[in-house]
């Protein structure tokens, strides 16, 4: 049993780390304040891989180039260090991989792929997924969005909400989940498919992006489709296996999440190491005091086993276990990282004191951007009720 990564990750996590410290730190304080989503950064991702860790080599990606395979784990890494300096940055790949090329590349055919999956994982491009509707979020399978195929064409009307990555300037398509037929007349549960829209289709509106508490420089918009056509071939996959598919998605993108949480936490840890080095009161360091010891030994033990949860369940994937051992450690994995952030970026808020309430020091962004952890890609309570039935608990 090894908890060490290997040598390539190291190597990677350094290079991201460097890329990190260069190109967003400075400038992260200033997207936030002003709301302006990086787009000029994407390309440049492109250009350091981060898109194509686990897209195959036909399509621009480097899937299969790590020697133990540990393509998965190389993206929690990325999502990881970028997430350290700037949540913002950090969610846009892990939407841009886990919520916009990885349904195109998971379910779509030859030509779907050949048609996006270039652009994407270049980084000059981005994709969206479009699940969560204005009342439709954990019941994501009360979808209301309607798609009618007549003539070789869906035609689609609805509205999701909340939708990362879909009004950037580059953003090309959205993979929209919409009520398609029902199942069974007896059942009435209805079939979901998923469907890709392009970018400018007639019908397709993007809203004015969200004024959120945090997260200032992600990209979130609501999305409208009224009678929005698209060619009968834009399904992604079969007709009905939306449901499926989305289970799928979410099950990667929680440990993605996951990945995000634990780089804030490191943040956290970090800035309150540093600041109770220099800040004294009463003639002694403040991390002298053992009430501030404390909080930082127990922020200290919660990184440590918020990143051991998320690698172990990366490590799962990327092994090809079954899907019910990787959704299981997932939700676990996302439950407590996420809640673990939450806390630390608290904590940290604390040992600021009055300075952590001024938006001068990053422990004020942190403090924004930490509460949609414990809301996106499931709840918290999602997570309770996936672990729980996991169990065998006949949980409702």
């Amino acid at each position: 049993m090894s908890f060490e990564l290997s040598a390539d990750h190291e190597v990677f996590r350094k290079v991201v780390r460097e890329f990190a410290e260069a190109e967003v730190r400075p400038h992260a304080a200033e997207w936030d304040r002003k709301h302006h989503f990086p787009v000029h950064l994407i390309p440049k991702m492109g250009e350091l891989g981060l898109f194509g860790l686990v897209v195959d080599p036909e399509y621009g990606g480097s899937r299969g180039s790590l020697p133990d395979g540990g393509d998965f784990s190389a993206l929690c890494l990325a999502i990881e260090e970028l997430g350290r300096v700037d949540q913002s940055v950090g969610i846009t790949l892990s939407a841009g991989v886990g919520l916009g090329i990885n349904p195109i590349l998971s379910f779509g055919d030859a030509q779907q792929k050949q048609t996006y999956l270039p652009d994407l994982v270049a980084g000059r491009a981005l994709a969206a997924f479009g699940l969560t509707e204005p009342e439709a979020g954990s019941d994501a399978g009360a979808t209301r969005t309607r798609a009618e195929l007549a003539d070789g064409e869906w035609t689609i009307n609805g509205a999701k909400a909340f939708i990362t990555n879909s009004g950037t300037p580059i953003t090309s398509c959205v993979t929209v989940t919409a009520r398609t037929g029902v199942v069974s007349e007896s059942s009435g549960r209805p079939e979901i498919s998923a469907i890709i829209v392009a970018s400018g289709t007639p019908g397709f509106e993007v809203q004015p992006p969200y004024d959120k508490l945090g997260w200032h420089a992600s990209d979130t918009h609501g999305l409208v489709f009224s009678d929005c056509r698209v060619p009968e071939s834009n399904l992604l996959g079969g007709r009905g296996a939306g449901f499926r598919q989305f289970l799928s998605i979410l099950d990667d993108g929680r440990i993605a999440i996951s990945a995000l949480a634990v780089g804030l936490a490191q943040a956290c840890l970090e800035e309150c190491l540093s600041y109770a080095k220099q800040r004294s009161t009463f003639g002694k360091p403040i991390g002298a005091r053992q009430a501030v010891a404390f909080a930082i030994s127990d922020l200290a033990v919660a990184v440590e086993a918020a990143r051991g949860l998320t690698y172990k369940a990366a490590w799962l994937k990327d092994a090809g276990r079954p899907r019910s051992e990787v959704s299981q450690a997932a939700a676990i994995a996302k439950l407590y990282s996420t809640e673990a952030a939450v806390t630390a970026t608290r904590v940290a808020t604390q040992v600021f004191g009055g300075y952590g309430f001024i938006e001068e020091y990053p422990v004020a962004r942190f403090y924004r951007d930490a509460k949609i952890l414990e809301v996106g890609e499931g709840t918290s309570e999602v997570q309770r009720m996936v672990i729980a039935r996991n169990l065998g608990l006949p949980v409702e």
